[in-house]
């Protein structure tokens, strides 16, 4: 298991044992997993976005701390709020993390998680410039979550 896949896990492990609202120190958290505190920088910059759920609050200082608070959405909401704040392009890491939220609070099934990223994959871009390719599959992932949300409602 990759290393951010680690510190992700053991965000949201603490996510759900604490009620969906965990406050951290960086340094204590990397200390713990054997990590360096930018990479818990970059799991929480990455995977812990308000597009995927969560809204993150920090304090500088001595005394600082990171608050990870999961907002809670009905499945329907959740699509929706995600149609509506994907913005004009996104990229392939974007979207797995994001259908790996969707999936992990069961508003997405496996298979409906699978369809998709198959859908959004590299190889189905070849030979389109980066900035089409993440239009392209912006546009591609809100229909498809419009698809799931309509056909949920």
């Amino acid at each position: 298991m990759k290393i951010t896949d680690m510190i992700a896990k053991e965000l949201l492990d603490m996510l759900e044992q604490d009620g969906g609202q965990i406050q951290i120190k960086r340094n204590e958290l990397a200390n713990q997993l054997g990590c360096v505190p930018s990479q818990i920088n970059y799991v929480i910059t990455s995977r812990f976005t308000e597009e995927q759920g969560y809204r993150v609050e920090s304090r500088r200082g001595g005394g600082g701390y990171i608050r990870i608070i999961k907002l809670h959405y009905g499945g329907h909401e959740t699509l929706f709020h995600l149609i509506n704040t994907i913005g004009e392009s996104i990229d392939l890491a974007s979207c797995r993390s994001i259908l790996q939220n969707l999936h992990y609070d069961k508003i997405l099934s496996t298979q409906q998680c699978r369809l998709m990223m198959a859908v959004l994959a590299d190889q189905n871009f070849k030979g389109l410039p980066e900035t089409t390719k993440g239009r392209l599959r912006a546009n591609l992932f809100r229909a498809m979550l419009a698809a799931v949300a309509q056909n949920d409602g």
